[in-house]
């Protein structure tokens, strides 16, 4: 039992080092090449990790060597333009000023009800007013409307608005984070007098507050569990 679980713990570390690798993204934005790798590193630690007779080694150097070929094609697609169109492929611009390009669609075996679909994500249901839609290596994508058709910003209006900053948990579940409490430049009376306005009377009632560079405050009290 304990040999099982040395070796599963080991495994685990090093499919955890091959997905930090690829950064932070989601299942659906890997690039085809990081996708294989996921794949593949899955798979050799589940053998090893299941069939004591297999010498741990066997899993450990196929994992590394992924990694490593991993290291070298990141190195070179920011190195070479070309390589990384090659492996990952280029954008597709499937939607042109309104018009539907249907060979890349076609190209991309990217259908109608796809792209209806990828466009009412976006809160658009009117091709027409796309200026254009791209669909990224990642098989995300990309909706630019026209200029009139985009949401006036502020500084279109005329309008001056503070900016309100990053906000910091204060408050999370019930417990006080005083590291945040103190980068803000407030103490817990200050803490103490907001939890007053607020009926609240202790942080154990409070599940999530927060404050921003502005000093707006996000308030909200812990449910009663039935």
């Amino acid at each position: 039992m304990i040999i099982a679980f040395v070796r599963t713990i080991i495994l685990y570390l090093l499919i955890i080092a091959g997905v930090r690798l690829m950064g932070k993204r989601q299942v659906g934005e890997l690039e085809p090449s990081e996708l294989v790798l996921a794949l593949l590193i899955a798979d050799l630690a589940a053998v090893p990790m299941q069939d004591f007779g297999i010498p741990l080694l066997s899993g450990i150097i196929p994992i590394l060597t992924l990694l490593c070929i991993t290291m070298i094609i990141s190195v070179l697609t920011m190195k070479s333009v070309t390589f990384r169109a090659l492996l990952c492929g280029r954008p597709s611009i499937i939607v042109e000023n309104g018009t539907l390009h249907q060979k890349e669609m076609a190209k991309n075996r990217f259908t109608v009800d796809e792209l209806m679909e990828e466009l009412r994500m976006k809160g658009i249901t009117d091709i027409s007013t796309v200026k254009y839609a791209i669909l990224e290596t990642n098989g995300q994508i990309s909706v630019l409307p026209y200029a009139d058709q985009k949401p006036p910003a502020a500084k279109d209006m005329a309008i001056t608005i503070q900016e309100a900053g990053l906000p910091l948990i204060i408050i999370n579940d019930g417990r006080v984070l005083e590291h945040n409490l103190k980068l803000r430049g407030y103490n817990n009376s200050w803490l103490e007098k907001q939890l007053k306005a607020k009926g609240a009377k202790s942080p154990k009632e409070v599940y999530l507050l927060s404050v921003d560079e502005a000093g707006q405050i996000y308030f909200a009290p812990k449910e009663i569990q039935a």
